[in-house]
């Protein structure tokens, strides 16, 4: 990938953008809160910081009295009403990447409100174990969703340092669902990829754990040549989920590993510079018939983190964060 081609594909995820902010999937299709800020981190990633603002803008007006969002949206107009824990912690990870991209303290404390409501809407749904249930009245808890909520809630704490806030309950519940990451019998098992890598991100671990941890998924997951299964046993690799297995591995350390599976998954890019989400490779035809706005954000973050392009790239190392 070169730096033409992402300014391409920035252009193609802005040119989905709706007037008000929102960035749906696609032109024309439903939004939900996690993508949405999933696409506005891969605005700023390429350096498109005013129509990364006028997405988290869009979230703050959009935001519930209670500090949650409905889980997907049409036009502008909630669809969905139930609340995600995990798609309403996100806007922290959002709001601090926005903040180590730009360095704007005006910003930052324009959107702290929106994040310090977010995150106070969370907690309650931290179980003692220190997990989360995914979302109000349900008792699971489910690994990929709580990972992001660890990352999320030290991306908040961050964010509490640079506008002078002291959250003490925060640092509590980050600890918390962190250690509960090395407890596996306290999830909901599922056969996703996600829940193999994501929990680089949203915890502490040693050399030869993470090492250990990336040997146990890799040939169950990654199909050299074309990127990472999204869920086995199905033959489907998806470009979203290849792109943050690199920035997990990039995080741990594992440079050569990330760099192939990011070249490997470019057979996804079309030639607006857009992305499909997936390829079904036995019968070799993309799959679904989309190409959405999150996995070439995705990509965004992923080639920022590799050449680390802008300040914000060492989002996922952990950079600056508590």
């Amino acid at each position: 990938m070169t730096p033409e081609q992402m300014v391409r594909t920035a252009d193609w995820i802005v040119a989905q953008q709706e007037p008000s902010g929102a960035i749906p999937w696609h032109a024309g299709g439903h939004l939900d809160p996690w993508d949405h800020v999933q696409a506005a981190m891969g605005l700023d990633a390429a350096g498109r910081s005013a129509e990364a603002e006028r997405a988290y803008r869009w979230s703050a007006a959009a935001q519930r009295a209670d500090g949650t969002w409905a889980a997907k949206y049409v036009a502008g107009e909630a669809v969905e009403h139930y609340v995600d824990a995990n798609f309403t912690a996100y806007v922290a990870t959002g709001v601090w990447h926005h903040w180590r991209t730009t360095r704007d303290a005006s910003s930052a404390r324009e959107l702290w409100p929106m994040v310090d409501a977010a995150i106070d809407a969370v907690l309650p749904l931290q179980r003692t174990d220190g997990a989360f249930v995914w979302t109000p009245g349900e008792p699971d808890a489910l690994v990929t969703g709580n990972a992001s909520i660890a990352f999320s809630l030290r991306c908040a704490l961050g964010l509490a340092q640079v506008v002078g806030a002291d959250r003490p309950a925060w640092t509590s519940a980050s600890s918390a669902v962190a250690d509960a990451l090395h407890r596996p019998e306290l999830f909901e098992a599922k056969p996703h990829s996600m829940d193999w890598y994501y929990p680089l991100l949203g915890a502490a671990w040693t050399a030869d754990e993470a090492e250990r941890r990336v040997k146990d998924g890799w040939d169950t997951f990654v199909v050299p040549g074309l990127g990472i299964k999204c869920v086995t046993p199905n033959t489907w690799v998806t470009g979203a989920e290849s792109c943050e297995l690199v920035l997990a591995l990039d995080a741990v350390g594992r440079r050569d590993e990330a760099v192939q599976v990011f070249a490997d998954m470019q057979h996804l890019r079309d030639d607006d510079g857009s992305y499909w989400t997936g390829f079904e490779y036995e019968s070799e035809q993309r799959w679904p018939d989309e190409r959405t706005t999150w996995t070439a954000a995705t990509v965004l973050l992923a080639y920022d983190a590799l050449h680390r392009v802008t300040p914000g790239s060492g989002l996922f190392r952990g950079e600056a964060l508590p």
